[in-house]
Parts: C-alpha cells; structure tokens; sequence
C-alpha cells in the first residue's frame, strides 16, 4: 500500500527526523556521566565480568550460573559492558553508562525505520520524537541494564515481523536473520522475550482469516507456510546469539522453562512500595498499578497519540479496507502496546519498581503514535493552511513542554510524572520517584565537597561513617575510598538518605540535598553526638 503524499514534502520529514536523532546523540554524548548508579549496577557488573571470564576461559569458568539468581536473566548488555571496559582506558561504570545510551539510541533509530515501513515518513519522524521525550525510555536507557535493551530487541524484533508482513509470503533472508538474531537477543536479555509470539500470533491469526476468505484455505495454509518455513530459517541464528548473551539458557535446553518457573513465583521476601498515597506490598498491588502509571508518567502527547494510534491500528485491523498484510501489521503493533498491559491486569502478577519492566512496550506505543498523527496530517492536508499551522503548533507544544521538563528533571528524567498528576510534585506523595536511588551520586558528591570544606573538624585517621538508606553497594561506590557505608546509626559521621518514603526523617543538620521541582531527592546529615534509632522510617 502507497502512503499517500502530503502537503509535507516527505524528504522533510525524513530530515527532521535525522536533525532531530543528532541533536538527542549530541545530547546523550555530553550528559550519559551525569546518571548515577542505581540499586543493581555493582551486582551487574560483577555479572559480566563472570560472563566475560566465562568466555575468556575457553567456556571452563562457570561460577556465572551460580551468581546470585542473575543467571536466570540473560547478560548481553553486561558482557559487552566487561568487554569494552577491559579493552578501554575507562571506568567501567562510564563504560555501562555510555553503552546504554549508544543501545538506547539504536532503539531509536528501529522505532524510526519501523513507523516509517508501517506508516511513512510523517509517522517515523512523530514515532521518533515521542519515544525521545517518553520517560519512561530515555529516562532507562542510561542506567537500566536489563528493561532498555530488552525494550531495543523488542522493537528491533517487531520490526522483523513488519518486514517479513511487508514481504510475505516469501520473507527475504535479511529478513530471516533479522528474525534470529532479535529473537535471540529478546529471549536472552529476559526470558519474557517469548510474549513476542503472542505478537506475531494474533497478527497471522488474522492475515490467515482474511486470506482465506478471499483465497481459499489452501491458498492461504500455503502461502503461510511458506512464509513460516522462511522465517524458520532464523531459528539457528536465534539460538547462536541466544548462547551469546545468555549461556546458562542452551547449557540445558530445559534451563528457559526453569527460569520462566522461577520468575512465575516471586522469589524474594515483599516489601512495601507507595501507590496512590499507600504503602503496598508488591505481591499485593492492585490490577490498576499499570494502567494507572502509565496515564500519570506518560507525557499528554505521547497518551493522546498512543491510544488513538492503538484505537485506529484496531478499527483499521478488523474493519479496514487496506491490503490483508498492512492490516496483519497494525494488528501486531496493537497487539504489542496493549497484550502485556491486559495480560498484567488479568494475572496481577508482583508489580515494583513502577512501571520499568514495561520499558519494552514503549517502542509500540510510539509507532502507533506515529501512525495517528501521519493519519490525523492526511487529513489536515485537506483542510485550510490556518487549521494545519494550529495543530503544527499543538504538536511542537506537545512535543516541546515533557522535552523542557525532562531536561529540568536531569538527570532524574525516569522519575517524571505528567500534568494530570500534577507532576513530580504532586506525585511524591503518592507514588515512588527515585527508587533506583540515581541521586545518591550528586549528594556523595556534594558529601565529598563538605568534607573536603571541613578536614579539620571531623575525625582524623580512619573512614568517615555513613549510614545510608538506599543502595549501599552504589554509595559505596559513589562515595569513594575514604568513606565506609552501614546500616548501623550508632557513631555514623553522616547519614545519606532517599527521599523516599522508607527513609527516616534524621533530626540533624543538613548539609546537602538534591532536589527537583521542589522535592527532596536525597539528603545528606552530619550526624555527629547525634542518634537515631533507624536509617527506616518508624524504626524498622
């Protein structure tokens, strides 16, 4: 199917949307050191330095499918992290930092080509912009070792399912292997990767009913067993770069299904998470939690394009009149942004951490976006130049406004909440912000300036003591040699603390606090002759 051509020069489009991806790379080059570590960065990276031994040993050292319960994940993201922090002269936390943004930003690039192969080049450029400014990815793809990349071999394998719609019934062998290697890369970065089948499922359920109709059952069960013989071909290449990024899963070819047994029960003792102004334990989050955070951290743009790029891609899948291969394809798009949604209401499975694991919709979302605004242009093509230059200028708005707030939150930006919500402020006190605890880089850093200030008033000839809510390992880190963390409060110098709801209150001086749009991301207490029963609120 032709994409009609709009008054909008389809070249211009296609500029935009590159002008646009340089200014985001330049972006992402001089602020990916800004992002600190969250609770999982030390643990990771020991993670793909075992990977990385793994390999180096000839596949002999195999302490990596006993770490911690890592193994049950794949660790492409964190092997290459390894890899490159051995070959560079660099830290390997910049290393992970500026990989992300490199993995991120490819995400991009497929989401363009993706809305472009589905919609055109309207709806690549508006697909490409909306994913910039959606939080919840570029906001991830920075410091989230697991949910970014996974999102990226998602949206890469959608893409191969486009194109072999595109091609079908006889998928090229670019095809195929685009196919492997995405399937390889989703499967192996999380084990949820095969929900994509669903995917793909309901989009041939329906080019096979509508093929039959017109060509008959034979017809149609040939063609679409060529087409799977085909893209068949991938499976191989799928396994290869499946025992790349994730050995422990062809070490045993039952290992997969283990690990989908393992994450079916939750495997850690629950805690409790702020939702709706509440303390909640995870396993016992309402069937609402994902709907709910994704209309209140979402940018208004994003939402309104989304839902009615995801209503339009439905109607025109069932009821439209374009070709039985461009209808399969909206059917797979609906079918990616809505299918995990709809399968965590019905299954309430734990839920923490926001929304992160659902990084991997998001790519969806945006192309569906994309295919709204490119249907809603045609038709603005028709109609008066005032009438067009109105909703040229909602649209800049739109995207303009979530793009300044979120440069205002840096580098916090996974932590935004839309207007409805009243923004990060009025979601503090209802929902969690910094539970990756991303601000303890700037206050140690601000800790380090105080005590370089103050030498001479703090104790002498050993480290100095900090008690710390939130991810020791990544204070640790952040703070340096000279300071040591603990939970214990009894003789703490200092006392570093998220600004989460878990976190005491400390009845002491102040003397750092990171804070966005008014609200306290983390503070910094001198605790010194002062004592406090817990670094948890209430004691705990």
């Amino acid at each position: 199917m032709r994409v009609p051509r709009l008054s909008l020069p389809q070249s211009l489009a296609d500029r935009l949307a590159l002008i646009v991806f340089a200014a985001a790379s330049l972006v992402s080059l001089f602020t990916f050191n800004d992002y600190g570590l969250g609770w999982d960065d030390f643990t990771h990276s020991q993670y793909g330095d075992l990977l990385y031994s793994y390999f180096a040993s000839g596949l002999t050292h195999t302490r990596v499918f006993s770490f911690v319960n890592l193994y049950y994940y794949g660790g492409g993201f964190d092997l290459a992290a390894s890899a490159l922090s051995k070959m560079l002269p660099v830290d390997v936390f910049d290393v992970r930092r500026l990989l992300g943004a490199v993995v991120g930003l490819g995400g991009v690039l497929i989401v363009w080509r993706l809305a472009r192969r589905v919609g055109g080049p309207v709806c690549g450029f508006v697909a490409l912009c909306l994913l910039l400014i959606c939080p919840l990815y570029y906001g991830h793809m920075f410091m989230n070792a697991k949910d970014a990349p996974f999102a990226v071999a998602v949206a890469l394998l959608i893409y191969s399912m486009a194109r072999a719609l595109d091609e079908y019934p006889s998928p090229s062998w670019r095809t195929a292997a685009i196919f492997g290697i995405s399937l390889g890369l989703a499967v192996g970065t999380r084990v949820l990767g095969v929900i994509t089948v669903a995917y793909a499922g309901f989009a041939l359920m329906l080019l096979a009913t509508l093929e039959w109709r017109r060509l008959g059952f034979k017809a149609m069960a040939g063609r679409l067993g060529q087409c799977l013989a085909l893209m068949a071909l991938g499976l191989p290449l799928a396994y290869f770069t499946l025992g790349i990024v994730w050995p422990w899963a062809v070490v045993d070819p039952l290992n997969p299904m283990k690990a989908l047994a393992y994450y079916a029960h939750f495997w850690e003792v629950p805690w409790r998470e702020l939702y709706e102004g509440r303390p909640i334990l995870v396993p016992d989050m309402p069937r609402t939690y994902v709907p709910t955070l994704f209309a209140v951290q979402m940018p208004e743009l994003f939402l309104a394009l989304g839902v009615a790029g995801t209503a339009g891609a439905l109607v025109g899948a069932l009821f439209g009149s374009a070709a039985p291969t461009r209808r399969a394809q909206y059917m797979l798009l609906a079918a990616a942004a809505l299918f995990p949604i709809l399968l965590t209401v019905v299954e309430r499975p734990v839920m923490y951490n926001g929304i992160r694991h659902f990084v991997f919709i998001t790519p969806a979302f945006a192309v569906l976006g994309g295919l709204a605004a490119s249907w809603a242009w045609t038709w603005l093509a028709r109609q008066h130049r005032a009438v067009r230059a109105a909703a040229a200028a909602v649209f800049v708005g739109g995207i303009a406004v979530p793009a300044f707030e979120l440069a205002q939150l840096h580098p916090y930006q996974y932590t935004y909440y839309n207007h409805i919500v009243g923004g990060v402020k009025g979601a503090d006190e209802k929902f969690m912000l910094d539970y990756w605890g991303l601000a303890f880089k700037q206050a140690a850093a601000e800790l380090d300036e105080y005590v370089d200030e103050h030498r001479r008033s703090l104790p002498q000839g050993r480290k100095f003591r900090v008690a710390v809510c939130g991810p020791h390992r990544a204070a640790a880190v952040e703070l340096g040699p000279r300071f040591e963390t603990t939970y214990e409060t009894l003789g703490a110098d200092f006392a570093l603390m998220l600004g989460e709801f878990y976190c005491a209150d400390v009845q002491a001086p102040v003397i750092a606090k990171v804070e966005r749009d008014g609200v306290v991301y983390a503070r910094v207490y001198d605790t010194r002759g002062r004592s406090f029963p817990s670094v948890f609120a209430g004691g705990q």
